[in-house]
């Protein structure tokens, strides 16, 4: 188990380092973006990025030091796997269908017309019908976000709450932005 953790701390800290390009130990939005690529060998979309730094960045500089890269490069390879595990026509997109049954897995009970939605709201526009990778995060991660704000205010456990809309953005701003 040590040995896994150190063998996977070695490619974290060796890709940190080909990343950082301006030596500064520490990566910025501009070098994640260019360090991250979907299948189709296109940049990671600057959403996604900036999302994936604000996760990481506990000092809230705008940038992650090696420590915060290390959880960011698990959370990747955890997500890619994922990621493949149902693009099943490996396009390299997840489509409507493909995507249902990862959130089904994920433990979603959400309807095939909700995954299409999202299938259609993140599909790059002029491009082929589908979820890349960088999509892929980015909406599991809100939906993940979000879930945890509903259930903190589902005290009851009953799957409905009653809110005010502030109290909404609220919990949608301070976790999301």
């Amino acid at each position: 188990m040590a040995y896994q953790f150190y063998i996977k701390y070695i490619h974290a800290y060796q890709w940190f380092h080909t990343v950082d390009t301006d030596r500064s130990g520490f990566i910025n939005l501009k070098e994640l973006k260019q360090a991250l690529v979907n299948s189709n060998w296109s940049a990671f979309n600057d959403e996604t990025c900036l999302m994936m730094i604000n996760m990481f960045d506990k000092s809230r500089s705008g940038r992650m030091d090696l420590f915060s890269f290390s959880a960011l490069w698990e959370f990747m390879q955890r997500w890619r796997a994922l990621f493949q595990q149902y693009d099943r026509d490996r396009s390299g997109c997840i489509s409507g269908t493909e995507l249902q049954q990862a959130l089904a897995q994920m433990g979603y009970n959400l309807s095939p017309q909700f995954s299409q939605t999202l299938v259609q709201r993140y599909t790059l526009q002029g491009g082929r019908p589908g979820i890349q990778l960088d999509r892929f995060i980015q909406v599991c991660t809100q939906l993940q976000t979000m879930t945890q704000v509903f259930r903190e205010k589902d005290t009851s456990m009953t799957g409905n709450i009653r809110l005010n809309y502030e109290d909404f953005l609220s919990g949608a701003v301070t976790r999301l932005m």
